[in-house]
């Protein structure tokens, strides 16, 4: 088992660190997403989609 992990530690290294960035991809979309915040980081109003994309109370307060 020792041997397997000294011939194969680059490859563990770089998927934990794959896994990690992954992962705080993830989070910050989803605070993005509960604070309201654009996917795109434009505002609402230029898009062509704007009336389709949220809700129908955050559309009206625009």
């Amino acid at each position: 088992m020792l041997n397997w992990l000294q011939n194969n530690i680059g490859t563990i290294a770089v998927c934990a660190v794959l896994v990690v960035l992954f992962g705080a991809v993830i989070v910050r979309m989803i605070k993005n997403k509960k604070a309201g915040k654009s996917s795109c980081g434009c505002g609402c109003s230029e898009c062509a989609m704007h009336g389709q994309c949220h809700g129908a109370a955050e559309s009206k307060s625009e």
